[in-house]
C-alpha cells in the first residue's frame, strides 16, 4: 500500500503507528481469504489524485462500493464504463438544479479530484458484498488524522458532509473557523430527498473558493 509522496511526508507520523502495522496484516489475511475492492494499488487513490497542498474541497463518504468493479479510491466515484450508482446519481440531480450541469453517464470524479477535491472515505477498503465489513479496523484513525491535517491548515477548505456518519466523523475534527463546513443528508435514494436535494452545495462551495480568491471548481463530469 504506497502512498503519495506529498501525503506520506505529511502522514508519516501516523503511518509509524502500530495500529497501521495491524491494519495492513489484517488486509493481507483478508485478501487471502475474501475478496477486497478497491485493489490495492487504488486503496490511496485519492490522495494520489489530489495533492495536500491543492485541496480546496473535501467530500466525506462512508466506506468504498462493495459491487464488483466499481470502486476505485475515490469517494462516490466509480471507474469510466461503470454506470453511476443510486447515490452518484443523485448527486447528479443535484448538480443539475444547482449549477446546470447537464446528468453525466459517466460516474468517473477525477476530473474533480484533479481541480482540488478530496474525495475522502472513513474507511478504504471493504469486502465485497458487505458494506461496512472494515470498520472498527483501524481505517477511521487514519482517515481522521487525514482531517486533522488538513483542519490545521491557514489556508481555507470548504468541507462538504452528506448524512450522519460524515457529519459526526468530523465535528469534533473541524473546529477552526477559517474553514467552511456544509451538511447536508446523505444523497442516497433512502435520504436524498429529506435534504440533500436543494442543498446547492456545489455553488456555494464555489461562491466561498471565489470569496478566498481561489478558482472555482468546474463540477462537470468529463467522459
Amino acid at each position: 500500500m504506497k502512498i503519495a509522496k506529498n501525503w506520506h511526508a505529511i502522514l508519516k507520523d501516523e503511518i509509524a503507528k502500530s495500529y497501521v502495522k495491524e491494519l495492513k496484516v489484517f488486509l493481507e489475511n483478508e485478501r487471502k481469504n475474501e475478496t477486497v475492492y478497491p485493489p490495492e494499488t487504488l486503496i490511496f487513490h485519492a490522495l494520489a489524485q489530489t495533492p495536500y497542498e491543492d485541496v480546496k474541497v473535501v467530500i466525506m463518504g462512508q466506506d468504498p462500493y462493495h459491487g464488483s468493479g466499481q470502486a476505485h479510491g475515490m469517494s462516490f466515484s466509480v471507474p469510466r464504463g461503470i454506470n453511476p450508482p443510486p447515490s452518484l446519481k443523485n448527486i447528479f440531480k443535484e448538480l443539475e438544479e444547482d449549477v446546470k450541469i447537464p446528468l453525466s453517464e459517466t460516474g468517473c470524479l477525477t476530473c474533480w479530484a484533479k481541480q482540488g477535491v478530496l474525495l475522502l472515505n472513513a474507511t478504504l477498503t471493504v469486502r465485497a458484498s458487505e458494506p461496512k465489513s472494515h470498520y472498527g479496523k483501524g481505517w477511521e484513525q487514519f482517515t481522521d488524522a487525514i482531517l486533522a491535517k488538513l483542519a490545521e491548515r491557514k489556508d481555507p477548505i470548504v468541507f462538504l458532509l452528506w448524512g450522519k456518519s460524515a457529519k459526526e466523523k468530523c465535528d469534533h475534527l473541524l473546529t477552526q473557523t477559517h474553514h467552511v463546513v456544509l451538511t447536508a443528508a446523505h444523497p442516497s435514494p433512502y435520504s436524498a430527498s429529506h435534504g440533500f436535494f436543494g442543498c446547492r452545495h456545489f455553488s456555494k462551495a464555489n461562491e466561498h473558493l471565489e470569496k478566498w480568491g481561489k478558482t472555482p471548481i468546474d463540477w462537470s463530469v468529463k467522459n
